[in-house]
């Protein structure tokens, strides 16, 4: 079978995967359900989980390899990438404006399944051979849900990871990245692959604790950069803000209508596009997150998890509304491509909405430079999730080699079109996410009860790690996470 060939069967299942009858519904009614039983936490608690994330940033004499604060920007370092600028361009290029409703409802939801998954990861983390905090659904799948089927779904999740984290985390960025500095510095990208590639080798020989000092520095200067940049357009542009909102509501419920060169959606595209790119962004129910938030030092799994939680926030609710109210105040999402008479290419939208927003050549290099920085975070955050879920696999041995391997692997994606790597990894994102969110379900109850029990004693989580100790003690549950936490696993 020839590329093309293999790229339409995988970009098929894709479309199936990533349906309006199969992952679609399981997601939101997950993000819901959690919702319900965890009590709306994402909305009553958001402002203390800011503040612990974003100020505190760590809790002094907890166990773990990195902070808080480290741990939610390597996170976020993994989410916000390309989906951030090229995928909310994709939704509303298809799904019309009202995709941006649903990319918020996935968000909003997705918040309750990040906190859950966060939970989980602290909850059931290890330590491996090399003493180093292990978790995730390869872990918590298996020791939360005590018999055959859930060491299935954790190897099931291990395997998937492993093999995702070279698509959607490796190449497919690189590539973006190359493609975008040649077009707008006329860069090689033979040169581009060769300094990422050196890049990636330097942190990633460091493990975690190299890219969480990295990710802490970059992560929240590429956000502001770029988030700057779309404030003053929408500044710029305020009198269209209040349409561009209306807009928004109005085609969630109703599709768009064809519109110049646009060719019109059905409000099951808004819904699908904008789920589907929702995820993509800020990948919660993916269970990739909570690779990271096991790796904090944190007293209690309820703060990380809350703190993890502040990154689908951040991700969705600010960076995606940014990019979407830019692209649609500039009237970008419906522009028509004059060499060929249809709509612009969602590859390209966000761009032209800037440089349309921003004067001379500002808008132009903000995407380019914002794209860069931040599909080359992702880079190092996937990195971890491949390593961490190999390493549930086959032990620390192959730790290193994966290392090297990943870092050389960035070369090829830089200088190789991908059209069947892209595809490839939309359906192993869809497969990531299939046994994470059946064991959220099935774990919704330990969540929600553990959560219940702790927020009780700290409601606005300002205990220090003694008085968290102090008001758990004798609880069977913290006992039991203090005890789970210790023993060397996965010696081979």
């Amino acid at each position: 079978m020839d590329l093309s060939g293999l790229q339409a069967v995988l970009e098929n299942i894709s479309s199936w995967i990533w349906g309006p009858w199969f992952l679609i519904p399981l997601l939101l009614g997950t993000g819901l359900y959690l919702t319900i039983r965890l009590g709306g936490i994402q909305f009553l608690k958001l402002g203390a989980a800011l503040r612990l994330g974003l100020f505190t940033r760590k809790d002094p004499g907890s166990d773990g390899d990195i902070s808080q604060f480290q741990a939610l920007t390597t996170a976020l370092a993994a989410t916000v990438g390309t989906g951030n600028i090229v995928g909310v361009a994709t939704a509303i290029g298809i799904g019309g404006p009202g995709a941006l409703f649903w990319m918020w409802v996935t968000g909003l939801l997705g918040m309750a399944s990040k906190y859950s998954e966060a939970f989980l990861g602290v909850r059931f983390r290890t330590t491996d051979a090399a003493g180093e905090k292990s978790g995730g659904p390869q872990y918590y799948l298996e020791r939360g849900i005590k018999n055959g089927f859930g060491k299935f779904l954790a190897i099931f999740f291990a395997i998937s990871a492993v093999i995702a984290c070279f698509g959607i985390g490796n190449m497919t960025q690189g590539n973006s990245i190359s493609a975008n500095l040649e077009n707008s510095f006329n860069v090689p990208t033979w040169v581009t692959g060769i300094v990422l590639t050196v890049f990636a080798l330097l942190v990633l020989v460091g493990g975690i604790k190299s890219i969480g000092r990295v990710t802490a520095g970059l992560v929240p200067v590429m956000i502001i950069f770029y988030v700057l940049g779309a404030i003053y357009i929408l500044i710029a542009n305020i009198a269209g803000v209040p349409a561009a909102f209306a807009q928004i509501f109005s085609e969630a419920f109703t599709g768009t209508s064809a519109v110049g060169g646009f060719a019109g959606s059905l409000i099951i595209v808004a819904v699908q596009m904008g789920v589907a790119r929702g995820i993509f962004s800020n990948e919660s129910g993916m269970g990739s997150a909570a690779i990271a938030a096991a790796a904090a030092k944190t007293s209690h799994p309820v703060r990380q998890g809350l703190v993890s939680m502040t990154q689908t926030f951040i991700d969705t609710i600010i960076v995606v509304t940014c990019t979407g109210l830019v692209i649609i105040t500039t009237g970008t999402w419906n522009k028509v491509d004059e060499a060929t008479g249809e709509q612009i290419s969602p590859a390209l939208m966000t761009g032209e909405a800037f440089s349309h927003g921003l004067p001379g050549e500002w808008g132009h290099y903000i995407v380019t430079i914002g794209l860069v920085l931040f599909a080359g975070s992702t880079i190092l955050g996937w990195s971890y999730y491949g390593e961490r879920s190999l390493e549930r696999l086959v032990g620390v041995k192959a730790i290193m080699p994966y290392r090297i391997i990943f870092s050389l692997v960035v070369f090829i994606g830089c200088t190789t079109e991908l059209g069947v790597v892209w595809a490839f990894s939309d359906v192993m994102n869809g497969l990531m996410a299939l046994p994470n969110l059946i064991g959220l379900l099935v774990l919704s109850g330990l969540v929600a009860r553990e959560t219940k029990k702790y927020l009780t004693n700290d409601p606005k989580l300002t205990a220090t790690t003694d008085e968290v100790n102090a008001f758990m003690a004798g609880d069977a549950g913290f006992e039991d996470w203090k005890t789970q936490a210790g023993p060397v696993v996965r010696t081979r």
